[in-house]
Order: structure tokens, then sequence, then C-alpha cells
């Protein structure tokens, strides 16, 4: 049986670490190797650099670039100005998959990139064959989400208007890496106080439920 301490960690992972985000402080995956030669920003070049993938007819952003960068201007300045890319990326067969990230945090030489993933057309999100926690529960539900079950699986789904604010809240998270990382330069070690580090800057900037 898991104590309660182990609990309430797994419940932060599943919403950032694994369904919310991942944070990455060196590129070790080799995705700007495999998928693009993102360049460190000339003098004077506006950023953070939008880089918009096709997401496939499956599936979509729940905010395009313009909406992402209107979202990120409301942040305290100092929190974004060194940020160089935002990707908003079409996913692998690995995205794919059960606990798959929403969002990553990866800085390299010259360039502190945020990488968001898109959601299914139809707004589901598969948690896989167990019952979600409470915490995870709450968690998605103070957005709007809906936690439904179907032959044995069980789904997190929102309509569009809520998806679009907890993916805003998921971009917030991987800016609240960024400010963790470069200001606090916590341990590697330390993934569950940067993960809750990440997520309290989140909730306090992002839109809940109305």
């Amino acid at each position: 049986m898991q104590n309660r301490k182990h609990t309430a960690w797994k419940k932060n992972r599943k919403l950032t670490d694994v369904h919310g985000g991942r944070m990455s402080p060196k590129i070790t995956d080799n995705i700007f190797n495999r998928m693009h030669s993102l360049r460190r920003p000339g003098p004077g070049e506006a950023t953070p650099i939008v880089i918009e993938d096709n997401p496939s007819r499956d599936y979509y952003f729940p905010a395009d670039g313009a909406q992402c960068l209107a979202a990120l201007r409301k942040l305290p300045r100092k929190d974004v100005d060194e940020l160089t890319h935002l990707w908003l990326r079409r996913p692998g067969v690995a995205h794919r998959r059960i606990g798959s990230p929403l969002g990553t945090f990866i800085c390299g030489s010259g360039v502190r990139v945020i990488v968001m993933y898109p959601w299914r057309v139809d707004g589901r999100l598969c948690l896989g064959r167990a019952p979600p926690t409470p915490g995870v529960r709450r968690d998605y539900e103070r957005f709007g989400a809906v936690i439904e079950t179907h032959r044995g699986w069980w789904y997190i789904c929102f309509e569009r208007e809520p998806l679009r604010d907890f993916f805003l809240h998921v971009l917030f998270h991987e800016v609240g890496h960024h400010v963790d990382w470069y200001r606090r330069h916590w341990s590697k070690a330390n993934v569950k106080g940067t993960e809750e580090a990440a997520e309290q800057y989140a909730l306090r900037h992002s839109r809940g439920p109305a």
C-alpha cells in the first residue's frame, strides 16, 4: 500500500510530469536533431519563435500559436523574456501512448524551448485501466473535465473551451519549470519539488473554472 506522501507525488506527477508536462533540463532524447535544427535567436529577433506543426486529422492544438503567445504576454515579463522557442509539435508514435507528456521544457546551447503536444479531436485523454485517484480527479475537474469509463478504460474528457484553458495551464506549468530552473537551480534528484514549484506557478497564473 502506498503511503500518503507517495500518493501525493503520484497525483502531482499524473497532472504534470506524466499527463501535463515533462521537464528535461538537457537535450537527452535528440528531439532537436531528429525534428528541427533550432538556432539561437539573433540580436533583436522577437522571441519566443513559434513553430507550429500540422498535428494530423485526429489531433488538434486547443490553443494555436497566436493564442499561446497572447497568454505568455500576460505573465511577468521577466519570466518569459529568456524563452527562445514555442513549439506546437506534431505527436509521434511514442507521444500517442498512455502516459505521454502534454508539454515539455527543454534547454540547450542558447535555446530554451517549450514544446506543447496536441489533444485528440474528441477532447479525450486515456488514463489507462486503473481508476484515477481522488487527487487526479480534482486536478482535472477544476478545469471542467469529466471522468468517464468505457470498456474498462478510464478517460479524462474535455469540452473545447475548458480544454483550451487547461492547455494554457500546461503551458504555464512549463514556464514554471523554466523559472524554477534558472532562478533556483534545483537538484535533478528533487523531482517532486520541481514539479510542485512548476504547478504552483501555473495555478497562480492560469484560469480555472468560471
